[in-house]
């Protein structure tokens, strides 16, 4: 754990350090809740309104960093800091203006490079690429304009020019942490666990350690089944940040999953079923009457005469005798039954159709990755072949948990999620 004599530089000695380093500081007075305590005490002696309003920047509380930045003397740092004190606030006008004034008291792309940070932040791409095309004599120079190229990209839809360019903003600084850790993200999110760990491995070896990165290696890890390298990631998170919520239940998960019995063969037999469950009713030689029945009752896979018993197929309409044991004969060649799904909780339940309707189609179509969810509850979710909110909800928190590596941090994140959307899992009654 690092402690702020480590920091490169001091804020309140006399001169005041480059902004530069004072963005490099932030990483160190956030790096635990010891030092976050002790900075923002010795903030709080400081009578210059600049230095006090840059140390309350850094302690993240932008309202009065802004008050105090107001009153300070008029340099570079200030109109930098209070470009960024707003942009945290959500003035983007006002933070731009700063950044126009700090832009003329610079010959570098610092300030313009904030001003693109700034109008991607508020969704006006068109203006953060007009900035960044006036920054082109700074390719292949400084990793930061890399960095918010990329991040233009990624905003763009365009992943991999985005992956190229954090590519190259590491190549220029090994220690450019922003750029780690969206390349690390970005290998994560394509499922390259190897180049992922990598990446976040370099990341969390740039001092101070990056928390979400500790946490993101920490998945792979147990994803890996390197249960005591996971344990050691979070651990590391716990050691500066005790009272971090999120890893004291993944560290809880983690020793869970360290210790539960993995059941190979219950898998591949759950596969197998799964593909039964998925043949079409078209599939079989039928009679008319059988066949046009099982249209009319919504059966269309045999998955669904599963779910459905010998008496409702015979209180419908026409539907006599002979076509029960026509079904019956067929199902027994694939060594399943009619209402067998109403008895065994390993095959999937069907949708309610109640809970499908408290939402309209484009909410209940998006993708668990439109969700914004951990990489962690992804993963999980995709082992469960859960592909959009209309089939999570189908689930029910006994069959989230039961998964492996799923715990009650990535089920508490899966319900959050859906009760913004006005949705919740399946209950049973």
């Amino acid at each position: 754990m690092v402690s702020l004599v480590d920091a490169p530089v001091n804020l309140f000695e006399k001169e005041l350090p480059s902004f530069d380093d004072i963005k490099s500081l932030w990483r160190y007075v956030n790096s635990s809740e010891a030092n976050r305590i002790e900075f923002r005490a010795t903030a709080e002696k400081q009578k210059d309104a600049l230095t006090k309003g840059i140390a309350l920047l850094l302690c993240n509380e932008p309202t009065e960093a802004v008050k105090l930045l107001e009153k300070g003397k008029s340099c570079l740092q200030k109109d930098m800091a209070l470009g960024c004190a707003l942009r945290k606030l959500g003035e983007t006008d006002k933070a731009i203006k700063a950044f126009d004034a700090a832009a003329k008291q610079s010959d570098g792309p610092m300030a313009a490079l904030e001003k693109c940070e700034t109008y991607r932040l508020a969704g006006d791409l068109k203006a953060c690429e007009k900035e960044l095309a006036g920054c082109g004599n700074f390719e292949n120079v400084s990793a930061e304009y890399h960095y918010q190229k990329g991040k233009l990209q990624d905003y763009l839809g365009n992943y991999e020019e985005a992956m190229n360019e954090y590519e190259l903003a590491v190549d220029l600084d090994h220690g450019h942490v922003r750029s780690l850790f969206a390349l690390a993200y970005s290998f994560d999110l394509r499922g390259d666990e190897q180049e992922a760990a990598h990446y976040y491995m370099e990341l969390v070896q740039v001092a101070p350690a990056h928390v979400n990165g500790l946490l993101n290696l920490a998945v792979l890890c147990e994803d890996m089944a390197e249960y005591d390298k996971a344990l050691h990631c979070v651990q590391s998170v716990l050691k500066s940040h005790p009272n971090h919520a999120k890893a004291r239940l993944f560290e809880k998960d983690i020793l869970s999953a360290s210790m539960m019995v993995y059941d190979e063969e219950k898998e591949q037999r759950q596969n197998r079923q799964n593909k039964i469950l998925e043949i079409p009713i078209s599939d079989f030689e039928l009679s008319v009457r059988s066949r046009n029945c099982l249209k009319k009752m919504n059966i269309s896979t045999v998955g669904d005469l599963l779910r459905t018993s010998e008496s409702e197929l015979l209180s419908y309409k026409n539907f006599g005798e002979t076509s029960l044991q026509e079904i019956k004969q067929i199902l027994e060649l694939k060594e399943v039954r009619l209402g067998m799904a109403l008895e065994d909780k390993d095959i999937p339940t069907p949708i309610d159709p109640e809970i499908a309707s408290q939402a309209g189609p484009e909410i209940l179509n998006k993708t668990m990755d439109e969700m914004g969810l951990s990489v962690r509850a992804r993963r999980a979710l995709d082992r469960l072949g859960v592909k959009t909110v209309l089939e999570l909800i189908s689930k029910t928190e006994a069959e989230l948990l039961g998964c492996k590596n799923f715990g009650v941090t990535s089920l508490n994140e899966i319900k959050e999620r859906l009760e913004s959307l006005g949705l919740s899992l399946r209950r049973l009654e």
